[in-house]
C-alpha cells in the first residue's frame, strides 16, 4: 500500500530534500508551500497524514491543523523551531500527534511518519477482534474500564503491561515484532533495546500464565516476535 502524506512547508527545498527519502518507503510526498494550499491539498487528496510547519503565510500550521481536526483526525506532525517549548505544547494540545524540531534529519522525519502510520493504519485492520471487552483462556481484558481479571480475580498490570496485553489479544494470531509493540505501547522513538520489550513481556506473563516458563498466551516466535494464538 502506498501512503500519501502532506508536507507544508514554505521551505521548499527542506520538502524537496525529504521527498527523496519518502519516495525510497513508497511513501507519496505532497507538498505545499503555504497553509492555504495545505488546507485545499487536504481536502482534496485525503492524505493518510499531514507535516505541518507552524510559520507559514497564508494560514499558519496551528489554524491549518484546527481546520483539519474540525473534520478528520488523520495523524499530524508539525515542525517546531528549536527550543520553542510553547508552540510544542500549544500544537500537541490542538490534536497534533507529535513534533519535530528545526533543523531536522530527513531520516528521523521518515522515522517518525512510518511510526505513526503504523499507529494509525497497521493496527486498525478487519481482523481485530471487536468490542471492550476480550477473552483468552481465564484471562479478560476490558478496554473501556482499564481492567484485567484471571479466574474472575482482579490483576495489577502496569499500563505499558496492558496495552502489550491489549494489542496481542485484539489482534489474535497475528505475530508482532519488537518494534511494533514498542510503537503501540510507548511513546517516543523506538530504541533499539530487545531488552526492554523482553522485560515487559516476562512481566506481563508473571501475571497471566499458570506457568510463566511455559506460557500458553503469550507465545515467543522465534526470529520474529510474539503473538496470542486463536483459541
Amino acid at each position: 500500500m502506498e501512503y500519501k502524506v502532506l508536507a507544508a512547508d514554505d521551505e521548499t527545498e527542506l520538502l524537496d530534500a525529504l521527498e527523496l527519502y519518502t519516495e525510497r518507503e513508497n511513501i507519496k510526498l505532497i507538498k505545499a508551500d503555504n497553509g492555504i494550499a495545505a488546507f485545499d491539498l487536504f481536502r482534496r487528496e485525503k492524505p493518510h497524514l499531514v507535516l505541518l510547519d507552524i510559520m507559514m503565510p497564508g494560514l499558519d500550521g496551528f489554524t491549518v491543523l484546527k481546520k483539519i481536526r474540525a473534520e478528520s483526525s488523520v495523524p499530524a506532525i508539525m515542525f517546531t523551531a528549536r527550543g520553542e517549548d510553547y508552540d510544542k505544547i500549544l500544537g500537541l494540545s490542538l490534536g497534533a500527534d507529535d513534533y519535530i524540531t528545526k533543523p531536522f534529519n530527513p531520516m528521523v522525519v521518515v522515522a517518525r511518519i512510518k511510526a505513526q502510520l503504523r499507529r494509525n493504519y497497521d493496527y486498525k485492520d478487519n481482523g481485530a477482534i471487536p468490542g471492550d471487552e476480550m477473552k483468552c483462556f481465564d484471562i479478560v481484558l476490558n478496554k473501556t474500564e482499564g481492567t484485567v481479571t484471571k479466574n474472575g480475580r482482579a490483576v495489577e498490570l502496569t499500563k505499558t503491561e496492558f496495552l502489550i496485553l491489549e494489542l496481542l489479544l485484539q489482534h489474535r494470531g497475528r505475530i508482532f515484532t519488537k518494534q511494533q509493540i514498542f510503537d503501540y505501547a510507548w511513546d517516543g522513538d523506538y530504541i533499539a533495546d530487545d531488552k526492554t520489550i523482553m522485560v515487559h513481556i516476562s512481566n506481563l506473563r508473571s501475571k497471566i500464565e499458570d506457568n510463566p516458563k511455559t506460557p500458553r498466551i503469550v507465545k515467543t516466535i522465534k526470529g520474529l516476535g510474539y503473538k496470542v494464538e486463536k483459541e
